[in-house]
């Protein structure tokens, strides 16, 4: 029988889809990408923002009209908005047949065979319930790069996020699991390794007592068959100088950082639950610098949170263009059930927080365009992403590029190269976010 999956959300969510796959395939299942095809469908969903929610409940009721027609026979429904809103989802849509909680992924197959045997049920367990590891991967990035989930769930409890009470608390996974795991991924053919957790900076503290992603980083560069290893998600209080050390010494690592910061205003800062203040955002952004003068960094901010006068969002626009961001995004405030924002006074229209959004991403247009014309002269090295359709050029990415999210490099070159290839690139040109290059000379490892 073939499965058609669906992961939405994040690249987090996009890890438990591949081991779900991976898990079905050795039960002897199939898959497909046409839905049209498919016996089953398993939707992964993310409920982190309105926008989020939204599309996950869109498409979940875009495949109950399948299986409301018996042209599918089963349909599951997994993630983050299973496990929030599994009686809403029961009640409103009772053409999910089965629901998987956040911490349930391993129950997938079980829930195929009880749904096609009728005796349907929902797999949901606490959010803090041991994390699920060790299970082979169907990698869908392409084979030349993986996600490598380090921990899951979350003890920060920022006033906005709903994430602690659909993944848990933080919970490591051991560090000898994950080195296992990546071997198996350069193994077949993975190159880079994209670190990911609700906050990747503090792995390990609850498993050694200390926080240990310095050692993971030493860890993982001794595998011969990875190249690049990429951190996202690192918290700026819990950088440390272990980490930076690392860092700047293990060749394998990318220079390259992503700081969720939020905003820059102590007292929206401070409204959101975060642990940082405007000075300590500065003064480590600036220690990133002098460290590792060619570190890439990359942010996200919210415009229009609760409370949030004209004025700070004034500062907030200071501060970026102060800091020049290599790479910065950009989220309206979106109101979520159960979080203390949500019924804070002072709640801002959208019209504002889109107005704020869009002034904000006007000026890191500005000063991305502007860094991006100082990379050209400049030779830098790139992974090979794919062919340009009916053009001698190749789109590729270099260490400041993170897939789905960054830019990207577009080479001008007759030579052949497959996806995966690394390459020197001389930067002859840029425009707007990408840059344009032609092949310095062939480069291998």
């Amino acid at each position: 029988m073939k499965i058609h999956f669906i992961s939405l959300g994040c690249d987090k969510n996009l890890v438990d889809s591949e081991m779900m796959s991976g898990m079905l395939a050795e039960k002897g299942y199939s898959f497909t990408d046409d839905e049209m095809q498919a016996d089953i469908i398993i939707v992964n969903t993310c409920c982190f923002i309105g926008d989020a929610k939204e599309e996950s409940i869109n498409t979940i009721l875009e495949m109950a009209q399948l299986r409301e027609s018996g042209q599918i026979k089963a349909l599951l429904v997994a993630g983050c908005l299973a496990q929030r809103y599994r009686e809403e989802i029961q009640k409103e849509i009772p053409q999910v047949d089965a629901i998987l909680g956040t911490m349930n992924i391993d129950a997938a197959a079980d829930a195929i065979d009880e749904v096609l045997s009728g005796n349907a049920k929902n797999h949901i367990s606490d959010c803090n319930s041991a994390v699920i590891y060790g299970r082979k991967r169907a990698v869908s990035t392409g084979g030349h790069f993986a996600y490598l989930k380090i921990a899951e769930g979350c003890d920060k409890h920022c006033t906005y996020c709903i994430i602690p009470k659909v993944r848990g608390n933080f919970r490591s996974v051991p560090m000898e699991a994950l080195v296992r795991e990546a071997e198996e991924l350069a193994g077949a053919g993975v190159k880079e390794l994209i670190l990911v957790a609700q906050e990747t900076t503090l792995y390990g503290k609850d498993l050694y007592g200390k926080k240990s992603l310095a050692k993971l980083l030493h860890e993982l560069a001794g595998i011969p068959e990875i190249y690049w290893i990429r951190i996202l998600y690192c918290y700026p209080e819990e950088i440390d100088e272990e980490l930076i050390a690392a860092i700047k010494t293990e060749k394998k690592v990318c220079h390259y950082l992503d700081l969720p910061i939020q905003h820059a205003s102590d007292r929206i800062l401070k409204r959101m639950g975060r642990r940082t203040n405007k000075k300590e955002l500065h003064d480590m952004i600036r220690r990133l610098r002098e460290e590792i003068p060619d570190i890439c960094l990359r942010t996200t901010l919210i415009t229009g949170f609760p409370g949030e006068t004209r004025e700070e969002h004034e500062e907030l626009m200071e501060f970026v263009d102060e800091m020049e961001f290599d790479r910065l995004g950009v989220f309206t405030y979106s109101p979520e059930e159960d979080t203390p924002a949500a019924g804070m006074e002072g709640q801002i229209g959208e019209e504002v927080k889109e107005e704020r959004r869009n002034e904000i991403m006007e000026l890191q247009q500005e000063i991305a365009f502007e860094l991006a014309e100082k990379m050209i002269g400049k030779v830098v090295t790139a992974m090979i992403e794919g062919k340009v359709a009916d053009e001698e050029a190749y789109v590729a990415r270099t260490y400041k590029d993170a897939p789905d999210v960054d830019g990207y490099i577009f080479i001008n070159t007759e030579e052949t190269f497959m996806t995966g290839d690394f390459v020197k690139v001389l930067v002859t040109g840029s425009y707007e976010y990408d840059l344009i290059g032609e092949i310095y000379h062939e480069f291998t490892k």
